[in-house]
């Protein structure tokens, strides 16, 4: 394994902190509110980081989600990329990849994904879709939104012919409840249905996340770092003090776990090998990691982490709320487990 950035993704990294740490200030942020950042985006765009993901791969979106998970900074990169560029680039037909993927790639559409499926919650009688789905990250932003139906099949849904409404989450994501009401859609690849496109695209969304909840992480301890080493306590620094020492020394352990499991799965699946297993590995660390870390870092702030209008405290409802999307760690430990114990039937069988 070497997960080393090539050029082009270290050079696509560097343009993205430098334009999310231009961007994404604290009074940029707290002037959205619970939006997206418009302004933000279209920088974003025109410096062609939406469209990049196709040549830096997996582990170079993830560069450039912990970026943004570094700022909290409001923009659908994440579902864009993951449901929109990257499912259409792996599993659409070619008449779909050339219809679609220009305005994705150029930030005039916007794409998220009602992952993962809950069983029966979709129907698709006739190629129509019915169901509710009751909330779905950045889809007030969303011109198609990716849903998979109760036999894991692919389709791709224009918010114009379903029934949107605004949700409030932990974090600001601009999530929207989803209803389909006999709503067209267009099946995305195959006309069959295809578990295997449904568990690749969810996998490649677990590792894109993880990757954004390790920059929250870092952009947490970062902050913790910078007080506690400024305030002053009995004529002290904060972080002069061994309990503060062990809790920012644990936090970065676990930070480093969420990057490097996002890490090894992003470069698996950029080298074409199984990483279903890697994926949940790194979404159960971000889970259970991430919120410990973010909890830590909003605890090293004393007082001050209490303040809602903090900048700490953006990391800690981003770090809740990407527990929470990922599956929260017990139930990403229990599918794992089932992973691994049919991986070991079928090698038995092989034996």
């Amino acid at each position: 394994m070497d997960f080393t950035p090539t050029e082009e993704q270290g050079a696509a990294a560097g343009l993205a902190a430098q334009i999310f740490g231009d961007l994404a200030t604290h009074e940029r942020l707290a002037a959205a509110g619970t939006g997206t950042d418009a302004e933000l985006w279209k920088a974003l765009c025109a410096a062609g980081l939406p469209g990049a993901v196709e040549e830096i791969g997996l582990l170079g979106l993830v560069l450039l989600l912990e970026e943004q998970g570094r700022t909290t900074a409001q923009v659908p990169l994440a579902a864009t990329a993951v449901y929109g560029i990257l499912a259409l680039a792996r599993h659409g037909s070619a008449e779909q990849r050339a219809r679609l993927l220009p305005a994705l790639r150029a930030g005039t559409a916007v794409a998220t994904g009602a992952f993962p499926a809950r069983g029966g919650a979709v129907r698709s009688p006739g190629g129509r879709l019915t169901g509710v789905l009751p909330a779905v990250p950045w889809l007030r932003d969303a011109t198609h939104v990716l849903v998979p139906d109760a036999d894991r099949a692919l389709w791709l849904v224009r918010t114009a012919d379903a029934d949107v409404a605004p949700v409030e989450t932990t974090a600001p994501w601009a999530a929207g409840r989803l209803l389909l009401d006999d709503a067209p859609a267009e099946r995305v690849g195959s006309a069959a249905a295809d578990p295997a496109a449904y568990a690749d695209v969810l996998a490649l969304a677990r590792t894109a996340f993880a990757g954004l909840q390790a920059g929250v992480c870092a952009g947490s301890l970062a902050r913790a770092v910078e007080y506690t080493c400024a305030r002053e306590q009995f004529g002290r620094p904060l972080s002069t003090n061994q309990g503060v020492q062990l809790k920012a020394a644990d936090a970065y352990m676990d930070t480093e776990a969420i990057r490097v499991t996002a890490y090894e799965a992003a470069w698996r699946t950029d080298e074409g090998l199984p990483a279903a297993e890697h994926a949940l590995t790194a979404a159960w660390w971000a889970s259970e990691a991430g919120k410990r870390v973010v909890h830590t870092g909003q605890h090293l702030h004393g007082g001050m982490g209490a303040d809602l209008d903090h900048p700490v405290h953006r990391h800690f409802l981003w770090g809740r709320q990407l527990d929470a999307h990922l599956g929260c760690g017990p139930e990403l430990l229990a599918e794992l487990g089932g992973l691994l114990a049919a991986d070991g039937d079928h090698e038995e069988e092989h034996a």
